[in-house]
């Protein structure tokens, strides 16, 4: 099966990218080094090509009531120009996946939605809003950029001639011109630096992309996006969470509103929030030599039996120092908890922490 490739394929075999296979796409893993690239987003501005995530369209008089069926939070509080951060869940609770809304109307809403799951969560969606509302898979005629950094509002901004850094807020969106292009920039993004995504149409996206290179913005890979959404403690589809977890065992439960609505999944999460759960998602970070890799064992101290596997794990270049995410049972789950995680044979001590590992600077 051929892989897909985004409108910027040919800009990052220009700029010698790495590509690697992701998700069904060809995409850009590293262009100088993941650390390097994870550096420029910490300290000024990285450029990522999240091109290949999906975008659904929910047009009509009853959107609102269909995309509120299909969410956990609360979309009823959203004004137009506003997005949320939410999960859409199985009858059983399980994760379908975690996305954003966005209200660009009363009666129009944008749901983006992990690359992996593109197929999977239109169909689902499709079938869960089918009476109240017919959603559009719009992810082929859509470009998106991730510019990301202390720096990436104000460069956003000059490039949009306009004081977008000034006007759009957290998780808030408004249109503008790029490079005489039009686009839509939401003050949203996934590596705990400020930043603007900048939806594009798909044939104008290497023209938006060429002008924010040229603004001295560094290119970027998904290996620096890993490393920087790791140390930011924020969840990775697939790894952290999937149709087996639920927002409550991922520490998700504050996207959501059981007042919210009828939504699907509603019925199993009243009970789950009633009884707990019995293991939680836990960010530890390595206090041996020792990187906690995707599903190593992980041990309480001296047990012989594993009460769980690394979900997420890797070097912490800001930190500067080995961090992971993984489900343990909720006993276990308390900050300061010793772990042991078994990094190729050799058990290496963690310790759980409490929040990101990485928090920037107000």
């Amino acid at each position: 099966m051929s892989l897909k490739r985004t409108p910027l394929y040919e800009a990052h075999r220009a700029l010698g990218a790495k590509l690697v296979p992701f998700a069904g796409w060809e995409m850009p893993v590293q262009y100088t080094g993941i650390v390097d690239e994870h550096k420029a987003v910490r300290e000024a501005a990285g450029a990522f090509d999240v091109s290949h995530m999906g975008e659904v369209v929910f047009q009509g008089p009853r959107a609102a009531e269909a995309v509120q069926r299909l969410v956990t939070n609360d979309v009823g509080k959203l004004v137009d120009g506003a997005a949320l951060y939410t999960v859409m869940c199985l009858e059983s609770g399980g994760i379908v996946d975690d996305c954003i809304v966005y209200r660009r109307a009363a009666d129009d809403f944008l749901v983006v939605v992990n690359a992996s799951n593109i197929e999977k969560d239109f169909a689902w969606m499709s079938a869960g809003a089918s009476a109240l509302c017919a959603p559009r898979n719009e992810s082929d005629a859509t470009g998106l950029i991730a510019v990301q950094g202390p720096q990436a509002p104000a460069i956003v901004a000059r490039l949009a001639g306009e004081p977008l850094d000034q006007t759009v807020t957290s998780f808030h969106f408004a249109p503008c011109t790029i490079a005489g292009v039009a686009c839509v920039v939401a003050r949203t993004g996934y590596t705990g630096e400020d930043g603007f995504e900048v939806f594009t149409p798909a044939d104008g996206t290497r023209a938006v992309w060429d002008a924010i290179i040229g603004a001295g913005v560094k290119p970027a890979g998904l290996g620096a996006r890993d490393t920087l959404r790791l140390e930011a403690r924020l969840s990775l589809y697939g790894n952290d969470i999937d149709e087996t977890t639920t927002p409550y065992e991922a520490g998700l439960g504050w996207v959501v509103k059981l007042d919210a609505g009828d939504f699907i999944g509603k019925d199993a999460l009243v009970r789950q929030k009633q009884q707990g759960v019995t293991r939680k998602l836990v960010g530890f970070v390595m206090k041996e030599r020792g990187i906690a890799r995707h599903d190593y064992a992980m041990y309480a101290p001296g047990g012989t039996e594993p009460v769980g596997k690394v979900t997420s794990g890797s070097p912490g270049p800001t930190v500067g120092v080995a961090v992971g995410m993984g489900y343990v049972p909720s006993a276990l789950a308390e900050p300061g908890t010793a772990l042991e995680i078994d990094c190729r044979g050799k058990r290496a001590a963690a310790e759980v922490v409490k929040g990101p590992f990485y928090r920037r600077k107000a």
